[in-house]
């Protein structure tokens, strides 16, 4: 395969750790949900974006996906840190 069109698909699947979070999101909500699982989540899934996004960079050179693979995973990742933030307030 050519490396343009392999760094095109691993910067598609950085976008789709994004709305994997959001899906998980609206999924794992409510009063029984289990945040520390959705913590856990959200932070992989953003580190994995992250690491994706920039290997797309590397190999296909378009920089959208770099761009809004960062933006978005990096707000992944700070939501799971206030979540983790809150969790670790409201215990005693």
């Amino acid at each position: 395969m050519d490396k343009k069109k392999v760094g095109n698909i691993i910067g598609v699947g950085s976008m789709l750790t994004v709305i994997i979070s959001i899906i998980l999101f609206y999924i794992e909500r409510g009063p029984n949900a289990d945040i520390y699982f959705i913590i856990i989540a959200f932070s992989i899934l953003s580190v994995i974006g992250v690491l994706f996004a920039i290997i797309s960079w590397k190999m296909s050179k378009h920089l959208i996906f770099l761009i809004v693979g960062l933006i978005g995973n990096g707000l992944v990742l700070v939501i799971a840190y206030f979540l983790l933030l809150a969790m670790g307030i409201s215990e005693p």
